[in-house]
């Protein structure tokens, strides 16, 4: 087995942040429509950094891994940092296999690489980072779409 089908196998078992706490600023619920997967997540932003996100993660091993390894690399980035996280994971996850992903970047996301070769399976990938931009929005720190590219890579201020 190769090293990223194992850190895939065991964020999926012993996932981290799993378990909904408090306090949270905001919850949301979202659901792969196309295989069942559900993710419960709750986000908490203290002085513009997340200080927690937790998460009831139900399905696969692709979409529980992706619930922890979110938890992970955003818990202590600035919300612009964990947005620019969140961009990177996403062009990696629908590249069709093109962009390996950036280790620095996103950690043990490039684990999922090899997802974005299976469109149904991408899906199942960005389920927990779709709820965590949700969540965002609805804990109003994402007042209107920020765009990750007009943002310091100091996670300063646009």
């Amino acid at each position: 087995m190769d090293l990223y089908q194992e850190l895939i196998l065991e964020h999926s078992k012993r996932p981290v942040n799993a378990g909904l706490r408090e306090p949270y600023d905001a919850q949301v619920h979202h659901v792969n429509t196309t295989c069942g997967d559900e993710v419960t997540l709750r986000v908490s932003v203290q002085d513009g950094r997340v200080a927690d996100v937790s998460y009831d993660a139900i399905g696969c091993s692709i979409s529980v891994a992706a619930a922890s390894i979110l938890a992970e690399e955003v818990t202590g980035e600035t919300v612009p940092e964990s947005l620019r996280t969140y961009e990177a994971m996403k062009a990696m996850l629908t590249s069709r296999g093109t962009d390996a992903g950036d280790e620095d970047v996103i950690g043990d996301g490039v684990a999922l690489a090899g997802v974005a070769k299976y469109p149904a399976r991408v899906k199942c990938a960005l389920l927990p980072w779709s709820a965590y931009t949700a969540a965002l929005t609805e804990a109003e720190v994402l007042g209107t779409t920020i765009d990750p590219q007009t943002v310091p890579a100091s996670g300063g201020t646009p």
